[in-house]
């Protein structure tokens, strides 16, 4: 099973974590003096932290308020300026600076300065003057914002003080804590955080699954990685993802046969669509004894749908099928086709050895002198060629 690098897996999810951080309603939490008609959503009920009485001094309020509604007109650039001032005002107190510097973070990140928002956010957390709602989303948005800068290790640390003080157990939360322990490849703590996680969501994305599944391949339990992906192809039949999974979890087990009677299955009902589906139904036929035929099959379906590229991978996949089946001129055509499109002169040097064995001579020359011509590891292997009476 081909998996994303660790550092890719980690950078996506974390970019799609930083895109749902919500700062808090800055309006509501400044202007406490009207009666709010809804009572403010409690998102971390279970919360060990005891919340201080939010409310605004008189000596920042006129300013505080300038700040809102700059942050609310989406002026990031002025709403640093105001977080400064705010920040800066004697007499301001402990909640009047965290709000402040709540925003201010919320501003540089949408200005592209991650470390002026990491500073902002770790003063929010040492003033701690906001309501749980607040201080805890600030917690976690520098956790994010450490863990996507390669920070991991003071990442999980604000990370797992963040779990431990606010009681989360939102799956994408722990999900969040798994990433960073498998970028770590620390893989056998992140296995039961990420089993939780997917196991508390009714459908979990499919880049948790894939994370979870690589896990497992990292320490060598493909038995538990099959188990995962044979329960969610059994529980969903018609999603190809699933499918897919499950054989790509056969092939990393190296059961072939299952993996190729996965793929057939959707290959049967029309299902395959893509280069990357066919390929890796080819690719797992030739890591199958005696299953050149069905390679070859595969292909030239893959390539009549339009879903495989007429390429030099293509072709020499074919090629090499056609050989090893016996079919000698098919194999010598493909060679032909795939040569050109090489980078080297490897794939012209194969087809010069064959069509010499073939005894066509004069080709196999000329296939030799293009070899070189491209550039080969062993020039003298095609000097040979081309010297041969």
């Amino acid at each position: 099973m081909k998996f994303r690098s660790k550092h890719a897996v980690l950078s996506l999810f974390i970019a799609a974590a930083l895109g749902g951080v919500v700062v808090a309603d800055a309006s509501a939490q400044s202007s406490r003096s009207s009666k709010k008609s809804e009572k403010a959503e409690v998102m971390f009920p279970d919360a060990t932290r005891q919340e201080p009485s939010a409310k605004s001094s008189t000596k920042a309020g006129k300013k505080l308020q300038k700040l809102i509604d700059a942050y609310n007109d989406s002026d990031f650039p002025l709403t640093r300026t105001l977080a400064d001032e705010v920040l800066a005002t004697e007499g301001a107190n402990n909640y009047d600076r965290s709000l402040a510097a709540q925003l201010a973070a919320q501003a540089a990140y949408n200005l592209d300065d991650a470390a002026g928002a990491k500073k902002y956010l770790q003063q929010v957390l040492d003033l701690d003057g906001l309501d749980n709602n607040g201080h805890f989303q600030s917690m976690l948005m520098l956790a994010q914002l450490q863990l996507a800068d390669d920070e991991l290790a003071p990442g999980l640390a604000t990370l797992e003080r963040f779990l431990t003080e606010s009681k989360s157990k939102r799956p994408d939360d722990l999900m969040l804590k798994g990433q960073a322990l498998y970028q770590m490849e620390r893989f056998q703590e992140a296995i039961p955080v990420l089993k939780q996680a997917v196991e508390a969501t009714p459908e979990p994305k499919d880049s948790w699954i894939q994370l979870l599944m690589a896990s497992y391949a990292e320490t060598n339990q493909n038995a538990e990685a099959i188990a995962l992906a044979e329960r969610l192809a059994a529980k969903n039949p018609a999603d190809k993802k699933a499918q897919m999974n499950l054989a790509s979890v056969y092939a990393q087990a190296d059961q072939m046969d299952k993996a190729a009677g996965v793929l057939e299955k959707l290959r049967a009902s029309g299902q395959l669509s893509d280069e990357r589906e066919y390929k890796q139904l080819y690719i797992t036929y030739a890591n199958m004894d005696g299953r050149e035929k069905d390679v070859i099959a595969v292909i030239n379906e893959g390539i009549q749908k339009g879903a495989l590229k007429a390429d030099h991978q293509t072709y020499l996949a074919l090629a090499q099928s056609y050989y090893y089946s016996d079919q000698i001129p098919q194999a010598i055509e493909n060679w032909q086709k795939a040569a050109p499109l090489s980078n080297d002169g490897e794939t012209y040097l194969n087809l010069a050895r064959v069509l010499w064995q073939e005894g066509r001579v004069a080709e196999a020359k000329q296939a030799a002198q293009q070899a070189l011509a491209k550039g080969v590891k062993k020039p003298e292997d095609a000097k040979k060629i081309i010297n041969l009476k």
